[in-house]
């Protein structure tokens, strides 16, 4: 897969001219983008639109977790928008999985990705809403419900990649955010790792957000990310 296609930029941002003046910096370097829950509500599907008719791909993070029939009326207004990839919460279950991935079938373009635990999670926070295996465990289990509802692949964190790339074979998407530079902070991630080792590990596209969008040049910092892809070992080398 071309690396220039396997980086997804996070636009974690509160309002619409920020995120635009993100994408303007980056210009041709980038051409896939994420948009969650927060640029959503702040700038509103207008926004997507506003990228879809740049060119640009869009990852669109919803997460998911509601009736099946509300998931899937969501999963049909993301396909209008012309997004390429949205989520759904894996923890809600097989009906609400295969409410998405039936209701994406009118479009042949939009990958349903079921997020697994999110990466902010800790084996003691899943303890607090029952779960009392580990989070690698979780990941796992909620992977393999994923691909039985039909889902185009996962979201989880760099660290259960390898795993998952070998549980649910070379086809599947496998999309991880929380990857930071090496000597980067890791944020709220609870379970990070470099963009090159998840790539070397098997994922499909890696999620990178303040590296890249709070860098004094974002096209710079999004060059880093892209020359350190360009070099990343084989599957399972260190």
């Amino acid at each position: 897969m071309d690396p220039d296609n396997q980086i997804i930029v996070a636009l974690d941002c509160d309002n619409r001219p920020t995120a635009e003046d993100t994408v303007d910096r980056l210009g041709d370097e980038c051409s896939f983008y994420k948009v969650g829950l927060e640029l959503l509500t702040a700038a509103g599907p207008d926004f997507v639109k506003h990228l879809v008719a740049r060119g640009k791909k869009v990852f669109l993070d919803l997460k998911l977790f509601e009736i099946p029939n509300s998931v899937a009326g969501a999963v049909r207004a993301a396909g209008a928008l012309g997004v390429s990839m949205v989520t759904v919460h894996s923890m809600g279950g097989t009906s609400i999985m295969t409410a998405a991935v039936d209701a994406a079938r009118a479009f042949p373009d939009l990958r349903v990705l079921a997020l697994t635990v999110v990466t902010s999670m800790t084996d003691e926070d899943l303890a607090d809403i029952g779960v009392s295996d580990s989070s690698e465990q979780q990941v796992l289990r909620l992977a393999r419900l994923a691909g039985k509802a039909g889902c185009h692949g996962v979201i989880a964190s760099p660290q259960d990649v390898a795993a998952l790339r070998s549980t649910l074979g070379s086809d599947a998407l496998i999309i991880t955010p929380g990857v930071t530079l090496p000597g980067e902070t890791r944020f709220e991630h609870a379970r990070p790792g470099t963009p090159r080792a998840a790539l070397a590990a098997g994922a499909s596209h890696v999620v990178v957000g303040r590296t890249v969008t709070r860098a004094p040049d974002p096209a710079v910092a999004f060059r880093l990310v892209q020359a350190g892809l360009r070099t990343a070992a084989p599957a399972g080398v260190e």
